[in-house]
């Protein structure tokens, strides 16, 4: 049986998973419908100069990660098919996977390493 304490700590973290996946949902939408590129593979928040080649990926990574925790909300708060151990790891492996692919195609998009200076 679980601490009192334990309980309210993961009902938190249930519920801040609707706006992770609110906010996610938006972005895909924002660069699938909308053509909105400005939140596409950010670097010290400024976008790489050929956006529309990384805009799909960006896309996927964000429709993937929210549909995962709409998903995983349905699951556990509709069907409670899921026991909390299982669902914070589903809820934990998503948004890192999603966090780590997200820099990593950032870092992808802007270049690896530091920028040349051009001669003069």
């Amino acid at each position: 049986m679980p601490l009192p304490s334990v309980f309210i700590l993961n009902w938190i973290f249930l519920l801040a998973l609707f706006p992770v996946a609110f906010f996610w949902l938006r972005r895909a939408y924002r660069i699938l419908v909308k053509r909105d590129y400005s939140e596409v593979a950010l670097k010290k928040g400024v976008p790489p100069p050929n956006v529309e080649k990384y805009a799909p990926y960006e896309m996927a990574i964000n429709l993937v990660g929210g549909a995962v925790m709409v998903c995983l909300l349905v699951a556990v708060l509709g069907f409670q098919a899921l026991a909390s151990d299982d669902w914070i790891a589903v809820a934990g492996v998503t948004l890192w996977c999603k966090l780590f692919a997200s820099f990593a195609l950032s870092r992808q998009a802007h270049g690896l390493g530091p920028k040349k200076k051009q001669s003069s």
